[in-house]
């Protein structure tokens, strides 16, 4: 980390593209990415966890649709889903004449549908191999204490379960975070977009896409940094007592 805010200070004092003015775009497009990575993971874990309940259900018409609806956004590339979202909505009839257009002309909210989606299909499947994972013997101990299934889910298979997804799902924050890169293909400003911004205005690439590169490491090692701290907190009872 030394090294790396040392970097930082050389190529800020030694370079003329990195002024107030740029530095600011970059301000703003961490901000965008910021937002756009983290409202779309809120929204979609609280889409994923019924739906990661009601993937396990043992009734074909309940699952089955979720698991068509994982199938084809974890088998297909988040950039095609985005273009066929933010593409996609103005050939809906009458779109343009309701109050929805008002949101969805904004580029902003086709990408955190498109994002929202995306994430909502991987975080199910995570949650629900946790669920699956589930031993028979919490399960069997929740019976014996006379817990009805929507108590034994609430108190004792889903804390479990998000325990053991916790890394996995870590590995989907930074996906997430690393995909984001994409949205300024619909012309958001995000860290990309303002990258691009400052290369076509100063024709320098290797400065501004080094640094927007040196940004998202240091918002990955943020990110590993925290499930790092949550997995020692939440698994700490796994660990040998010295």
């Amino acid at each position: 980390m030394e090294q790396l805010s040392a970097w930082f200070t050389e190529l800020l004092a030694d370079n003329s593209i990195f002024t107030a003015r740029t530095l600011g775009y970059y301000g703003e497009g961490l901000v965008t990415t910021v937002q756009l990575v983290f409202l779309s993971l809120v929204i979609g874990l609280v889409i994923a966890v019924p739906l990661s309940i009601a993937r396990g259900s043992k009734r074909k018409w309940i699952k089955m649709p979720i698991f068509f609806y994982t199938y084809v956004f974890r088998g297909t590339p988040l950039l095609i889903q985005l273009y066929i979202i933010y593409y996609g909505v103005v050939f809906i009839e009458g779109i343009q004449d309701t109050w929805l257009w008002v949101i969805l002309e904004e580029p902003f909210y086709p990408a955190l549908i498109a994002f929202t989606l995306n994430t909502v299909a991987y975080t199910t499947e995570i949650f629900h191999g946790a669920i699956k994972a589930t031993s028979k013997g919490e399960i069997e101990a929740a019976r014996a204490y006379g817990m009805s299934k929507s108590l034994m889910m609430r108190r004792i298979i889903l804390p479990s379960a998000f325990r053991r997804a916790l890394p996995a799902y870590g590995n989907e924050v930074i996906f997430m975070l690393h995909a984001s890169a994409i949205a300024s293909v619909v012309t958001i400003m995000d860290l990309t977009g303002a990258a691009r911004l400052v290369y076509a205005r100063f024709y320098a690439p290797f400065d501004a896409f080094l640094f927007v590169a040196a940004l998202y490491l240091c918002l990955t090692f943020a990110i590993l940094y925290l499930f790092r701290y949550l997995e020692r907190r939440m698994l700490a009872h796994l660990k040998p007592q010295s």
